[in-house]
């Protein structure tokens, strides 16, 4: 998702006192900020890490006086004024009309606040950790005991717990929360008298969740209900589809707590793998949020053309995922012979859809051959479909590239539609078969391929299934 904005607020600036006495409902936000002089600023909420969504806008005066006022109350949430692009201090909406005063220079040292409780306690907070972590430091430089050390850490968490239980019931206090990280206890020992090695990461993975209060939707508007998704299932979780599945299962049913961040959640997920982007073979996690919550309702949509897109999309993908075997086809060679993919005798197959006029294809060209060459003598054959418009272009490709080694076969010889059936929607797609034809990866670059193909022979070797994140190292050759 790219970070953008959608500024659509009206621009409205008016002095302060007028608009109090004007204002008698929805939102009043004053501000005086030192160094947005004359500026133009938006007071927008977060909607994931790198989205957020501008609520108001003002213009300051030559003081850096600014006004947020509008007829209807602000969602609640974590709010930013951005000015230029950039943020430029936080605020969490809670109250409706207050005022606040800071320094660009230093935003939380300098903020004063009247009317928000909320954010009295967000910067109060903020201001006690700051000075407490800034002692800590200069005693560590000291050279200062570990003893000292250790006491200044006793009482910073003295302190947060404190705050905690005083303002329990507050939105700051739930985004302190829902940021925390999991306190891990000691490990247990194993019968040999060792401690637990998996302890650490299984306890973590348990608890890293529990600060995040799901029933409540204003944490939508904050960028840890996306950072939270993503540290679960990207880095938590194994990253194989039999893995992903009930994690993913999982995160839904910890947000049926609520509607709106329910249908966050589902999106979300879909969004990240309905491709592979950074792992591969993942796609099946895909097809099975679109067939458990998109389309038996769980997940309400309103547009009929939605659900009939990923309805199509499904049933592209579902016979093409990791483990299924490849469809056959059989195409006319450069000699006018009929080669079918299935009668192709190789310990490895590389599925080639290109198409001779594409530029990328152009590009992959020779780092397929190189691949080819190199990998030949370990039973590594290319069928190469070109799927273009003439048969000359692409003679005229495989002649250019020095191709001639590989199957080339012209995709127009069958009547095949290569978008529904192989799900050639860009150029080139790349699948790699095992010896009986069945997917082993999709849609792998081809400049890839020779990291895959040794981490391949790796496994192959050992004998030994390796993680995804070696799969991933291997693919981007780390």
């Amino acid at each position: 998702m790219n970070r953008r904005f959608c500024f659509t607020a009206l621009l409205l600036f008016l002095s302060a006192p007028l608009l109090l006495a004007q204002s008698s409902g929805g939102h009043l936000v004053t501000a005086r900020i030192k160094g947005l002089a004359n500026k133009t600023a938006y007071l927008a909420h977060f909607y994931g890490q790198t989205q957020f969504t501008p609520q108001d806008t003002a213009t300051a005066d030559a003081e850096g006086r600014l006004v947020f006022d509008g007829p209807k109350e602000l969602p609640g949430g974590l709010y930013m004024i951005v000015v230029d692009a950039k943020p430029v201090l936080q605020l969490v909406i809670g109250e409706q009309r207050f005022s606040i005063e800071a320094d660009t220079v230093n935003v939380i040292e300098s903020m004063k606040v009247t009317g928000s409780r909320e954010n009295e306690l967000f910067y109060g907070y903020q201001n006690y950790l700051s000075k407490k972590y800034g002692e800590i430091g200069a005693l560590q430089k000291k050279g200062g005991s570990a003893s000292d050390l250790a006491a200044a850490q006793k009482e910073v968490e003295a302190y947060r717990k404190d705050f905690i239980a005083k303002n329990t019931n507050t939105l700051t206090v739930k985004l302190f929360k829902a940021a925390e990280e999991p306190e891990i206890p000691e490990a247990p020992k194993l019968a040999n008298g060792r401690p637990d090695s998996n302890f650490v990461f299984n306890y973590y993975r348990n608890h890293f969740l529990d600060g995040f209060d799901f029933s409540d939707e204003r944490l939508l508007r904050t960028p840890f209900l996306q950072s939270k998704i993503d540290r679960y299932l990207k880095e938590l979780t194994v990253q194989t589809v039999d893995s992903l599945i009930p994690a993913a299962d999982y995160l839904v049913n910890k947000a049926k707590a609520n509607e709106a961040i329910l249908r966050y959640t589902i999106w979300y997920i879909t969004n990240q793998y309905e491709e592979q982007k950074k792992v591969l073979n993942t796609d099946g996690l895909f097809i099975h949020m679109a067939e458990k919550y998109w389309l038996t309702g769980v997940m309400p949509v309103s547009d009929t053309s939605t659900l009939t897109s990923m309805r199509e999309r499904v049933k592209i993908l579902k016979p093409l995922l990791a483990g299924k075997t490849l469809p056959n086809v059989s195409l006319k060679d450069t000699l006018g012979r009929y080669q079918p993919l299935h009668n192709l005798k190789a310990e490895y197959t590389i599925a080639f859809f290109y198409d001779p006029e594409c530029g990328h294809c152009r590009e992959s060209a020779p780092a397929l051959k190189k691949f080819y060459d190199r990998n030949k003598a370990k039973g590594v054959q290319i069928y190469a479909v070109a799927i273009g418009k003439t048969e000359a272009l692409w003679k005229k490709f495989i002649r250019e590239f020095k191709l001639q080694n590989l199957v080339n076969v012209y995709g127009p010889s069958a009547p095949v539609d290569y978008k529904t059936k192989y799900d050639v929607y860009s150029t080139p797609t790349v699948y790699v078969l095992d010896k009986d034809k069945k997917i082993l990866a999709r849609r792998l670059p081809v400049e890839d391929l020779e990291g895959y193909f040794n981490f391949l022979q790796q496994q192959k070797m050992t004998k030994k299934p390796a993680p995804m994140k070696d799969v991933k190292a291997s693919v981007k050759g780390k």
